[in-house]
């Protein structure tokens, strides 16, 4: 778990919200204003780009892609 700064989508800008879990660039959950959403990671601008709109998190204390349960 680590602060980063990503684009957020709602705000279509910079923030700073906390990783949780990073399994690859496409298998991410970060937690942003309380909500865990489905984030990426771009290694060509290395920026993390969390969806808070669509990507919210249905179980928030599982991850929708690998399955692994987080803290």
């Amino acid at each position: 778990m680590f602060k980063a700064k990503a684009i957020v989508h709602s705000l279509k800008s910079e923030a700073v919200v906390t990783i949780l879990h990073e399994n690859d660039a496409n298998d991410v959950v970060a937690e942003y204003n309380g909500k865990r959403c489905t984030a990426i990671f771009n290694g060509f601008v290395c920026m993390y780009y969390v969806d808070d709109l669509y990507g919210v998190l249905k179980d928030p204390n599982k991850c929708p892609a690998c399955g692994a349960y987080l803290d």
